[in-house]
């Protein structure tokens, strides 16, 4: 390779100087004449990727057609997921970098920023592309089950072998990690030892050669079952901020599912997101990670993924997005001796597109911080930056009501329950959709105890709390039997809150205080209540059915908005619905209104 190898653009600007010599030493130079076709669609295990050196090709990928010049890549795709569609033609002479996928692979499982940028340049032409139903097979590939991905065979190691021999042993298999089998009290336990420690390793005072392997691997591995569905394992990945996580079935340990084959499954760049949140050291850097969220789900929305799992999802990047920013406006003294927390949808994990920030933070009994003004407000101003609304209810940590130490928020709940401020219901069953997303956990932990206590016998609140339910009417009596023959009329619009997911989501919460249920998402909680006999079997399935629809329709509803330059709100025009969304709607307010009289039988509202 020449030395005018294009290593100042991404991504082989994230390469080391190590990195850079190897992919020089084997890789290949190639000449193709005007015309010459370089690549067919379908061919099966592609070897190589492409890096032009001078002159032009023609890349024809899914029906869109793009002109690559110098220093510009190809068969990225092909190389991750192992099969090409794409057709490539010389246009005029042409000179080109032939790198070896082998390479290009162990590179990506050994550098998190180049494969961060990699996978981030093959979302994004996915996330261009016209054609997204093309990519409807891909995206349906996070729901297939872990024993369905590629696994890798576990490969063992004893844990007495020396660092020096198990290289060996990974280069003759020619594999990044190794499991090892080691004995501790009596008891065998299973570790990993991946080339990536390796670098930890060489710095240990025991020469190489001399250094068990069993001192330096990692025992405490993350597991997950093979009938787990693969986006479980992409939530543990992204959870515990691992890159490989071992299957098992019971005791016997199937195989290892890394994170660079699981990315081969997967169009969406959310893994990309995740390390850009980890590595993000100021809050500018966080914000770029925070503003692609909402790329990323309109890319799952179109590719036809499951309304809860991209809720999921979105959750636990927002979670980690809210979890970064506050460890790095606040000094760890300051995280150690509080509680951040999330309520609202955001809460209860049904927060999609950026709505209204609900935040709180409980501190330490006797903690106290000069600065916590000033950083509660850099945290909501930065939130603001990142997309999110100011709550209009001042439900944010700059509010000191929602900023308090843990005993004197247990007396805030107290008043919440037996004062005479008419808010008090709303504040309490905000507060109990409350999750933790940095701190002292055990804070939130007691100050929602404390509240189920307090609950306890509180049957009149509990009843004053249920009958929000109604307050937002349907517009006149004969409202529900107009709503198929409204499709023409423009002017006609719903709340999907007030009069869909609402009713189902408070009457759901204020059952779950009664019955002082640890759960906080409205179908787990629903789940519950079935499970106790409380709530009719049938009843709670199709609420949950209505509420996944209703959540798919405000979605829908809200990119339209977007895209039409639109203020995103809860309201969508009926005369913008088919008629299968509209005869979903009609069934579903059917099922909202039953299950209001449940709730006003149950706590005697009539």
């Amino acid at each position: 390779m020449s030395d005018d190898f294009p290593f100042d653009t991404a991504p082989f600007n994230e390469l080391t100087s190590t990195e850079r010599t190897l992919l020089q030493e084997l890789a290949v130079t190639v000449r193709h004449r005007p015309g010459a076709m370089i690549l067919l669609p379908h061919t099966e295990y592609p070897q190589c990727l492409w890096v032009v050196h001078s002159g032009h090709v023609q890349q024809e990928d899914m029906g869109q057609v793009h002109i690559l010049g110098a220093g510009e890549s190809f068969n990225w795709r092909a190389v991750l997921t192992g099969h090409n569609q794409a057709t490539v033609t010389a246009l005029d002479e042409v000179q080109l970098w032939q790198l070896p996928r082998a390479t290009l692979l162990h590179l990506l499982a050994g550098n998190v920023r180049f494969s961060a940028k990699v996978f981030s340049e093959v979302a994004g032409h996915l996330a261009d592309d016209e054609g997204m139903d093309q990519h409807r097979e891909l995206l349906s590939l996070m729901l297939v089950r872990v024993r369905d991905a590629y696994l890798q065979k576990p490969f063992y190691v004893d844990g007495q072998l020396d660092l020096v021999s198990v290289c060996r042993l990974l280069s003759e298999h020619k594999t990044g990690h190794a499991l090892v089998r080691d004995v501790q009290d009596g008891v065998e336990r299973i570790g990993m030892f991946t080339t990536t420690d390796l670098r930890e390793a060489l710095l240990h005072p025991t020469p190489p050669a001399q250094l068990a392997v069993r001192d330096v691997a990692r025992f405490d591995l993350i597991t997950v079952a093979p009938e787990a569905e693969l986006f479980d394992a992409l939530l543990i990945m992204l959870r515990h901020r691992v890159h490989r996580v071992l299957v098992k079935d019971g005791d016997n340990i199937m195989g290892v599912l890394s994170q660079l084959d699981l990315m081969s499954f997967m169009s969406n760049h959310s893994h990309l997101i995740t390390l850009q949140v980890e590595q993000a050291h100021s809050v500018a850097e966080l914000q770029v990670a925070a503003l692609q969220v909402d790329d990323t789900i309109k890319l799952l929305q179109r590719g036809g993924m499951r309304i809860e799992i991209i809720s999921r999802l979105v959750s636990e990047l927002n979670s980690q997005i809210f979890a970064r920013l506050w460890t790095l406006l606040a000094p760890p003294e300051l995280v150690q001796n509080s509680c951040l927390l999330v309520m609202g949808s955001e809460g209860r994990s049904e927060q999609i597109l950026k709505t209204d920030q609900d935040n709180a933070l409980l501190l330490r009994d006797g903690y106290q911080h000069p600065d916590l003004p000033k950083i509660t407000r850099q945290f909501n101003a930065a939130l603001l930056d990142f997309g999110y609304p100011p709550c209009p209810g001042n439900i944010m940590v700059t509010n000191p009501m929602w900023c308090q130490s843990l005993g004197a928020f247990r007396q805030t709940i107290g008043q919440w329950l037996y004062g005479a401020d008419p808010e008090g219901q709303m504040y309490l069953a905000i507060f109990m959709d409350a999750r933790a997303v940095a701190g002292d956990t055990a804070l939130l932990l007691n100050a929602r105890a404390f509240a189920l206590t307090m609950a306890i016998g509180s049957d009149t609140f509990i009843s004053r709390l249920a009958s929000a339910i109604d307050q937002f009417q349907e517009p006149g009596s004969a409202w529900w039997n107009r709503l198929p023959l409204l499709q023409n009329r423009e002017a006609e619009t719903l709340d999907l809150k007030k009069i869909g997911s609402f009713p189902i989501v408070h009457g759901t919460r204020a059952l779950a205080l009664e019955y002082r249920l640890e759960e906080l998402g409205t179908v787990e909680r629903l789940q519950a209540l079935a499970h106790l006999q409380i709530l009719p079997a049938t009843l709670a399935r199709d609420l949950v059915a209505t509420l996944h629809m209703l959540m798919a329709l405000k979605l829908h509803n809200n990119l339209r908005q977007r895209s039409l330059g639109q203020a995103i709100s809860n309201l969508v025009e009926l005369g913008s619905l088919g008629t299968l969304d509209r005869d979903q709607l009609t069934d579903a307010l059917g099922i909202i209104r039953q299950f209001k009289q449940f709730l006003r039988r149950h706590y005697h509202l009539e």
